[in-house]
């Protein structure tokens, strides 16, 4: 959704807001009017683009881009604690994103840091209607698009004069265009049993009383069917259904220190009908509840530098966020100085075009086309992106060379058009690009004791105690948002990404015994550092999640979601470095917990 206006709109505004809406108010429609045949969202936002396209203001520039893009969404969402209900509900909504764009392709209202601000008039629209009556939907498209116009003129206005004193020597268009599509798919209602799911949460939950170290837990159950629609003035018109299904739990304990120890499990398909297998669930929860007691009652690591060896799901974890979060591109916006914006933080991964960012023996490929492996559906599948791109496969890196990005219609240095990866909404205008379903693999590979066997070899070369091993990631994060501020402000530096900290980490000695540890985050892990892969495993791990704009795609951290799947072997890197969590830990409970059986 667009960010709400700050501060006083400019002379020019209010004169834009006057003069147009004096004259869309003189223009709008009025009347009973019959509705078109076919869909009436995609006729009504048709016929509501082409008037305004023809638009005339005097002194104002005219729309050359219009798009509407509608998320028509049925969800239904239940969660309980230790056998209890927290909550519960049905919920059918609309919402509009409308992108009027003033100047021309090269140079337009957006990449400018107030790109997203609302200048112009809010009208109180409320939500958008759920009824597809025509005059109804022309009303709302007809106000949601002359506040948006006037924002963009006032937006291309501030633009223009903060570049004004800035010399700018490699110019780069503003919009990219792209080839029309027609795809209009069905969308269908959302069909789930509600009291057999709030049932089986319920139960589900109950499982955390059998241990009281747990002081925190929770599930949480989500199903939502829809889609979005896209109609915009150069022809494109989409109706795509989006889905999804999942089952969250999260738990949390504390060790006697008073660290907070914590850890979250997630199960997800395209519909309830495709979610795993209650017993399935039922053990995923059970793992999840002794992995907390152990870590409450793990020693605190240690600074360590050396190889670390990803086994598992953190093979295609450490993928998934190290490298796919760094294959879309950003460009930084225009400043109000006539400088540009600094707090976006750009890609690793900028400008290494021909680079090594692999071992030779890597390719890896993002293939939204593919909808099954290995007998399962891919979670990460979409046949249309949310600019009404059509994706294809994508080679992104070849024998370790980097090849391509994930691209959106906001050209960026060397690149101009869309691949169609433009998965959630953006900043400044954009959209942000997001990987599909991204397959990693190599031609060298050894089997699982031969990486654990290649560690020990590593630690005695070089008279280490032990070497390290992590089974899980905290991707997406199951963090709370002051600790996600908290990891973010200590291991940020320089513009770098920060890396989520790994939940299950252990130290293998060499004799073989493990020792779970606990407290520990990463220092300078970035993409650099997957150079330094010395072995692949002959495994190949899927690993679904839900992707979002926030940092370490924080369970619950935005109100955007996309799909995706990495596919990823385990491996050994050669150099890695931890250190302990340093911050001041919460006090304990004065009181011991109540007996939770009855």
């Amino acid at each position: 959704m667009k960010r709400r206006g700050i501060g006083p709109a400019a002379a020019l505004a209010g004169a834009a807001a006057l003069a147009l809406t004096c004259f869309i108010y003189a223009q709008s429609p009025s009347g009973p009017a019959a509705t078109p045949a076919g869909d009436p969202i995609v006729r009504a936002m048709h016929d509501e683009i082409d008037r305004s396209l023809k638009l005339s203001v005097p002194n104002l520039e005219a729309p050359y881009f219009i798009q509407y893009l509608m998320d028509d969404a049925d969800g239904f969402t239940v969660s309980a604690t230790l056998g209890g209900l927290t909550g519960r509900r049905r919920d059918r909504f609309r919402n509009l994103d409308v992108a009027v764009r003033v100047g021309d392709y090269a140079f337009d209202n957006t990449n400018y840091i107030g790109s997203d601000f609302n200048f112009g008039s809010r009208y109180d629209l409320e939500r958008f209607p759920l009824d597809d009556t025509y005059p109804v939907l022309r009303r709302y498209f007809w106000l949601a698009t002359d506040s948006a116009y006037k924002s963009a003129v006032e937006a291309i206005s501030r633009k223009r004069a903060a570049l004004r004193n800035l010399t700018v020597n490699d110019k780069i268009n503003d919009f990219a265009h792209a080839q029309p599509l027609h795809h209009l798919a069905v969308l269908h209602p959302l069909q789930v049993d509600e009291e057999a799911w709030t049932n089986r949460v319920r139960d589900l939950s109950r499982i955390f009383s059998r241990y009281p170290e747990i002081e925190i837990s929770g599930v949480e159950f989500n199903a939502g069917d829809g889609g979005y629609y896209l109609v915009n003035s150069e022809g494109t018109e989409v109706r795509v259904p989006d889905r999804t299904a999942y089952l969250r739990a999260r738990a949390a304990a504390q060790a006697p220190d008073g660290m907070t120890v914590r850890d979250a499990v997630v199960f997800q398909a395209f519909d309830a009908a495709g979610m795993p297998a209650e017993a399935e669930m039922k053990r995923g929860l059970e793992t999840l509840a002794k992995n907390v007691v152990a870590l409450e009652h793990a020693p605190v690591g240690e600074d360590y530098s050396g190889p670390i060896l990803f086994e598992g799901v953190a093979g295609p974890q450490v993928f998934a966020e190290v490298l796919g979060e760094n294959l879309g591109l950003s460009r930084r916006p225009v400043g109000e100085t006539g400088g540009r914006g600094g707090s976006t933080v750009l890609s690793e991964l900028d400008g290494r075009i021909g680079a090594r960012v692999l071992p030779e023996s890597f390719d890896v490929v993002d293939d939204p086309t593919q909808k099954e492996w290995r007998g399962k559906p891919l979670f990460g599948s979409y046949d249309v992106d949310r600019e009404g791109v059509e994706p294809k496969p994508l080679h992104l890196i070849e024998k370790g060379i980097l090849k391509g990005y994930l691209l959106t219609r906001q050209p960026v240095r060397g690149h101009e058009g869309s691949n169609g990866r433009a998965r959630m909404p953006g900043s400044f205008g954009a959209d942000t690009a997001g990987i599909s379903n991204l397959f990693v693999r190599s031609s060298e590979t050894v089997t699982q004791a031969a990486l654990r066997s290649k560690l020990l070899e590593l630690i005695n070369a070089r008279g280490k105690p032990y070497g390290v091993v992590i089974r899980e990631m905290d991707f997406p994060s199951s963090a709370s948002v002051e600790e996600v501020r908290r990891l973010l402000s200590s291991e940020q530096s320089g513009g770098a990404h920060a890396t989520s900290i790994p939940i299950l980490a252990y130290r293998l000695y060499p004799d073989g015994h493990e020792e779970l540890m606990r407290g520990m985050r990463f220092r300078g892990f970035n993409t650099r550092s997957l150079k330094d892969i010395i072995a692949a495993g002959d495994d190949l791990t899927t690993f679904d999640f839900m992707d979002n704009p926030a940092p370490f795609a924080l369970m619950g951290g935005s109100g955007y979601i996309s799909n995706a799947a990495v596919i990823a072997p385990s491996i050994l890197i050669d150099d890695l470095e931890l250190h302990p969590i340093e911050e001041e830990l919460p006090k304990l409970p004065v009181v011991p917990p109540p007996d939770l059986v009855p």
